[in-house]
């Protein structure tokens, strides 16, 4: 075998690498692990299973590996079959990424060989991976193109009590597939799920769907309730600041994660919260990081860090369910999100910072308490928590409907006020996406899908802002039309830090256009060009 080192010879002179037999191994630690076997019992005798497993138990990481256990993804076709991939769904775009990544490293493997990721602009996934972890909008995409979803042969929807647009729609496709793919199993999952009408959603002849509910920490999380008065010399980041005095003062060192609704209110309390703590010897290095979405990946990946001091991280609700911050001992809570709404009168969206429901704030709570007893101060009080929506309202009952309207049509799935939506929409808003939709051309007067509105449907982008595409092609105007529709669709790419408003404000007054903020977009977008050839 000279020559063929850690490879097979099959004819003379040829070799063939053969990958090692893959180790699949439970951490005893997590909860999961001891449901292994309920588990694999309910998925071999139900196509659909709902997964309730609370903060810490294991449930992303280990689920994909259990199917993996059990013989789904192509790593277990059969010899000269391609096989099918273990789909798994995530909110969000760091969490599809870091799970993938954490699951590589349990098996061993490299990323994307056996697990790997999809998400828009990134593809980490090799042509014979078996786990593809992905964002919802990525699995609603490729309905358009593989209507039966025939590249699974298992499915994972995790965070489904987050309730987005993509998650109840998918939801509602995939119980319409179902029967003309009985091969394909289905695994729901969430912390704080709502297990019976999940359940219910997905009933068959042979009764409701298998639920198996799984314990979460493993230690337990006091709570503390510190409302505060905002005043003109005291306001939420002064709130804070106690907050983590109170915690690292007479207790135990660990790390703290502080929930907050955005981006800026993370950058204006890191800033407070900085100075503060440089005034004390005990916290003066103390690192504070901030955790959002629109980070890059470099600074998103310095949570997961390995350190020796005290660290504080600062995240929206990215942090509540999608990805696990790890060594957090303390949590604090401010009591808000910023949550999507429609308004039916002006037709915009809009981003509203608003409290949160009672099944968030356990969720964040519930981040701590994974690697000692935990502690939860709520900068709100116990009769304000009482107060609240046991859940987060579903996006579909506060969202535009024109999109989904328009991919139900693409996809011949009838009547969007018949479709099995867990909670369905309002008439008013069915109404509405119908209204928005023929003022586009979409559909036309008996509610049918056009030509143009075929074209629409294709776009993974809202219906408005591909109209405008759809128009500038006829118009000849594409090139530019594309820039302004980019920057639509994105968080303003323009960085107003507080501590540097009027110097920022200087520095894009040149973009600026009396006439259009359209053309100030342009005008962005060419000095980004230039700058680029130059370097």
């Amino acid at each position: 075998m000279e020559g063929c080192a850690g490879i097979i010879r099959i004819l003379p002179g040829s070799c063939r690498l053969v990958r090692p037999p893959l180790k699949i191994t439970f951490p005893e630690s997590l909860p999961v692990s001891g449901k292994r076997h309920d588990i694999e019992a309910a998925i071999a005798a139900h196509q659909v299973v709902i997964v309730c497993g609370e903060t810490g138990s294991g449930k992303t990481t280990q689920l994909p590996k259990i199917a993996l256990a059990m013989g789904r993804g192509r790593l277990n076709a059969p010899a000269g079959q391609k096989g099918q991939l273990i789909g798994h769904t995530q909110p969000r775009r760091i969490a599809a990424s870091s799970v993938a990544k954490r699951i590589a490293e349990e098996l061993d493997t490299p990323l994307g060989e056996v697990v790997g990721y999809k998400v828009r602009f990134q593809d980490r996934l090799s042509r014979d991976a078996s786990v593809k972890l992905m964002t919802d909008g990525i699995l609603l995409a490729e309905t358009q193109t593989d209507p039966l979803l025939r590249a699974y042969d298992t499915l994972i929807i995790d965070e489904a009590h987050e309730r987005s647009l993509n998650i109840d729609f998918l939801l509602g496709y995939l119980r319409e597939i179902l029967p003309r793919r009985p091969d394909l199993k289905v695994i729901v999952t969430s912390a704080t799920i709502d297990a019976d009408r999940f359940a219910q959603h997905f009933a068959s002849r042979h009764g409701p769907a298998s639920v198996i509910m799984v314990s979460g920490r493993m230690f337990p999380v006091e709570q503390r309730w510190r409302p505060f008065e905002e005043s003109r010399d005291h306001d939420l980041n002064d709130a804070i600041a106690d907050a983590v005095d109170e915690l690292w003062v007479g207790n135990a060192a660990g790390d703290i994660l502080i929930f907050l609704p955005g981006e800026r209110e993370i950058r204006e309390a890191a800033d407070h919260l900085r100075g503060h703590l440089s005034h004390s010897p005990l916290t003066r290095g103390a690192e504070v990081l901030p955790l959002f979405a629109r980070l890059s990946q470099a600074e998103q990946e310095r949570v997961f860090e390995a350190h020796s001091g005290r660290r504080v991280v600062l995240a929206t609700n990215v942090a509540e369910t999608s990805l696990t911050v790890p060594g957090i001992r303390y949590v604090i809570d401010t009591g808000t999100a910023r949550v999507k709404r429609y308004s039916f009168r002006s037709k915009v969206e809009q981003l509203l910072v608003e409290p949160i429901s009672q099944a968030a704030a356990n969720q964040r709570a519930g981040r701590c308490g994974r690697v000692a007893n935990g502690i939860c101060i709520r900068l709100y009080d116990e009769k304000d928590f009482a107060g609240r929506p046991r859940f987060t309202d579903p996006e579909i009952l506060r969202s535009s409907l024109a999109g989904v309207i328009l991919r139900m049509k693409s996809l011949h799935l009838g009547d969007v006020a018949q479709f099995p939506f867990i909670e369905a929409p309002s008439p008013r808003a069915i109404a509405d996406g119908y209204q928005l939709l023929n003022e586009l051309g979409a559909v036309d007067d008996a509610n049918e899908l056009t030509p143009t509105g075929a074209e629409l449907a294709r776009l993974p982008l809202d219906p408005r802002v591909g109209r405008m595409i759809l128009e500038a092609r006829t118009r000849g105007a594409l090139d530019e039309v594309l820039i302004i529709a980019s920057a639509l669709s994105v968080q303003d790419v323009r960085d107003r830090p507080m501590d540097a408003q009027q110097a920022a404000d200087q520095a894009h007054a040149k973009f600026d256009d009396d006439k259009s903020e359209f053309t100030g977009y342009l005008k962005l977008w060419k000095w980004i060009n230039d700058a680029r050839g130059t370097q």
